[in-house]
């Protein structure tokens, strides 16, 4: 028996991705995807002909999945909203609606009116006397973004479902129930996302200013090469150790060290918070660097945690995969775990 279709639309700074997902008994079926370069000024330009561009690639992407249906589920940049996963009391619902507004307040470092608060209770514990705290997601969002997103999506002729942020829609892609204590690592272009998951539950979101676009400028600077080229040796080299490969190697090690050392703060503090022997048992590495040849290697022989690229697609029924989408696994995360979200 098959269900409903969803779509999943990954607007990104540089190209924009698409799912469509059906539910069949056991599992999930890829209907269809799709991949355009995002056009020039992207989202952040308030031009009428710029959104107007960017509407024309969104209907376009859509249309071309050739699926009955115009509702999307889009995520906005990790960078853009407030994530936080946060401990408080057990409140009930109601309580909890009163009392998240005086936490948003402590967390979030801009006037609540601005933005659009929502949240969801990730574990409630069922026995109070033990002193356990509930765990609570919240998610601050700019207004104003919102209204831009609804507007360009409106002007594509397209409904907009549902909005998560970018490491929401990965988790739900690559997360699983029995998942033993595990941290996504989400290099996109300009950021890194983190979330560490603990028995199926997510207990830590992190943002790292650093991402796949300053690996690129890195060997641009030492190489006096093109932004074009040094994209081009990036993805063929990556962190292999012969040849030229060593030497662009040597240039991209400097960012993602960087990067590795914002991880080792993050699980230091998970480490002090969790002293129930859970350790971290697995690294999942996601976003488009996460191609780059040896970059697995590298995160392993650093943090002495196993690190392998996230495989998304294990979520489908027995199916055949396309060889082109299969070998861009990682880009296609968001927009899996986007169109995830209704099925």
């Amino acid at each position: 028996m098959i269900f409903n279709k969803s779509i999943g639309l990954d607007i990104g700074l540089t190209t924009i991705k698409a799912i469509s997902l059906s539910r069949v008994n056991n599992g999930f079926v890829l209907d269809a995807f799709g991949f355009l370069p995002t056009p020039a000024k992207g989202m952040l330009s308030e031009a009428p002909l710029d959104e107007e561009e960017m509407a024309k690639a969104l209907k376009k992407i859509v249309d071309n999945l050739k699926v009955n249906s115009k509702s999307v589920n889009i995520a906005l940049a990790d960078n853009k909203v407030y994530t936080k996963v946060i401990e408080m009391p057990v409140l009930s619902d109601k309580e909890l609606s009163l009392a998240i507004y005086w936490e948003a307040e402590r967390h979030i470092p801009v006037a609540l009116s601005t933005i659009t608060l929502v949240w969801n209770v990730l574990k409630r514990p069922s026995n109070q006397s033990l002193g356990e705290k509930m765990q609570v997601l919240m998610v601050g969002a700019p207004t104003v973004l919102i209204n831009k997103y609804q507007k360009v999506l409106q002007m594509a002729g397209l409904n907009l479902n549902s909005i998560d942020t970018e490491i929401l829609a990965i988790e739900r892609a690559l997360v699983s129930p029995n998942m033993p204590a595990t941290i996504i690592v989400h290099i996109g272009a300009l950021n890194t996302s983190l979330a560490i998951i603990k028995d199926g539950i997510l207990v830590l979101t992190y943002l790292i200013q650093t991402g796949g676009n300053a690996i690129t400028r890195s060997i641009e600077a030492d190489f006096g090469l093109t932004p074009s080229q040094s994209e081009e040796y990036k993805k063929t080299y990556g962190f292999s150790k012969e040849g030229v490969g060593g030497k662009i190697g040597k240039s991209t090690e400097p960012i993602i060290a960087s990067i590795i050392l914002e991880i080792k703060k993050a699980l230091a503090f998970y480490s002090q918070k969790y002293k129930d022997g859970s350790i971290i048992q697995q690294i999942l590495l996601s976003g488009g660097t996460a191609k780059l040849p040896g970059i697995d290697l590298f995160f392993t022989e650093n943090l002495g945690i196993k690190a392998v690229v996230a495989n998304p697609w294990k979520i489908l029924a027995n199916q055949q995969i396309p060889p082109e989408i299969l070998k861009s696994t990682a880009d296609y995360t968001i927009a899996l775990g986007l169109a995830m979200r209704d099925l």
